[in-house]
């Protein structure tokens, strides 16, 4: 699997996949979890509620699938991540099941190319180092023959430096 790491908006990236870090409603947020409802359009909104009707809320560490909408990928894999709370054991725990279910969700559609944003690093404050190495780390681990790149979209220019020191220690 090959690993990109590009600062951006994470709405304008082509890939299959871009992964929303969603709230437990589904029902759209602020960060990116608002900025992908408002791109993608209402399509999106709708197969949440859906989604949320058949099973209730998504719980911390699940991923669920959606159309992309307006969006240019295919698909939206909605994810929710932890709020740090300063228990480093369960928060880690939890955000490695993100990534990880993200990614088995994208193998199991036959995706090619997925694109993170930097789950819980915003408003649920998760520590953004801490999280590049669990975000990092999940993807290496994951094997995949169908998979064949992983985007990490940074929205600020710490977390681009944080994840190319990470992925390239010369950096």
């Amino acid at each position: 699997m090959k690993i990109e790491v590009i600062k951006g908006d994470i709405t304008k990236i082509h890939a299959e996949v871009i992964v929303n870090a969603a709230n437990s409603s589904l029902l759209g947020g602020g960060g990116v979890d608002g900025a992908i409802h408002r791109a993608g359009g209402p399509r999106i909104l709708e197969e949440c509620r859906v989604i949320r009707n058949r099973q209730g809320k998504c719980g911390t560490g699940e991923a669920v699938v959606t159309t992309a909408g307006n969006l240019p990928a295919q698909y939206v894999i909605h994810t929710v991540g932890p709020v740090w709370n300063g228990d480093e054991e369960k928060s880690s725990k939890l955000l490695s099941d993100c990534y990880r279910n993200s990614l088995q969700l994208a193998e199991n559609l036959g995706i090619k190319t997925i694109a993170f944003p930097n789950i819980s690093t915003g408003i649920y404050k998760f520590p953004k180092e801490l999280a590049g190495k669990i975000a990092v780390h999940e993807v290496r681990k994951f094997h995949s023959d169908i998979i064949e790149k992983v985007i990490f979209v940074c929205f600020d220019e710490e977390n681009e430096e944080i994840y190319k020191k990470l992925l390239n220690p010369s950096f």
